[in-house]
């Protein structure tokens, strides 16, 4: 059959079909664009004013926050302190509890005295012995001391100097030293604490009753004496109290 004079040809029909698909696919891919860029928000004009009420709102809550936090550090701040202070307080204490048995305070007491001198210079230039046999050594001294530590002493004080844990005795020639200052002979050691067994612990002392021994050589030893006291006072300890020592030194 032929066809009519005023048909359209296929191709035609097939735009008029083709066209509205088209604009509608263009308008999904436009609407997709726009809601990829604006990432979910309106990014019409109004949305401007409520994102400065946004702003407004956050930078007012940002304040709020702010100042607890300011009011927080100074609780905390506040809080230290106190705790400082009772960390200052229980040092303290803890000082205050240390300086006795330190001796770094005075202490009074019965007591017992030892005096402990040369021989005479007569009896040295008549003894045909060792020369040393007849002066007062530094272990004489100390053993002294260590006899009243360890009979239960709560001051010992040698030439009235007060020791204490970091007294070291020297001797250098006929002298000792103690406390960085000389002393001659004869040398007095005070113990304060509990006589008798001060006593018991002098008289029984191995060291001590040696050095007893070279009081009995003849013609005049070294001397020895030992007396109660009814009271003796021990003055505090008021030297330095830094230690020094050695360094190896670097290698070069």
């Amino acid at each position: 059959m032929p066809p009519h004079p005023h048909a359209r040809p296929a191709r035609h029909r097939a735009w008029r079909v083709a066209t509205p698909v088209v604009v509608l696919l263009l308008s999904g891919a436009l609407f997709a664009v726009s809601a990829r860029q604006s990432d979910g928000l309106d990014l019409r004009g109004g949305r401007l004013t409520d994102l400065a009420s946004v702003v407004r709102a956050e930078r007012d809550e940002a304040g709020d926050l702010t100042a607890q936090a300011s009011e927080l550090n100074a609780e905390v701040e506040a809080l230290s302190a106190r705790l400082g202070d009772r960390s200052v307080a229980r040092v303290q204490d803890e000082v205050a509890t240390l300086v006795d048995p330190a001796g770094l305070t005075e202490k009074t007491g019965p007591a017992v005295q030892v005096t402990l001198d040369d021989a005479s210079p007569e009896a040295r230039l008549a003894y045909e012995g060792d020369p040393n046999d007849l002066v007062v050594h530094q272990q004489d001294i100390q053993a002294v001391a260590n006899a009243m530590w360890n009979a239960g002493a709560v001051a010992v004080t040698i030439q009235g100097q007060r020791l204490i844990s970091t007294t070291g005795i020297k001797c250098e020639g006929n002298q000792v030293t103690l406390h960085g200052i000389p002393y001659s002979p004869p040398y007095v050691i005070v113990g304060i604490g509990d006589t008798a067994r001060l006593f018991s612990e002098l008289t029984t002392d191995p060291i001590l009753a040696t050095y007893r021994d070279y009081t009995l050589i003849p013609g005049g030893g070294v001397a020895w004496d030992m007396t109660e006291l009814d009271a003796a006072t021990a003055p505090a300890y008021t030297g330095l109290l830094d230690l020094t020592y050695a360094t190896p030194m670097a290698d070069g």
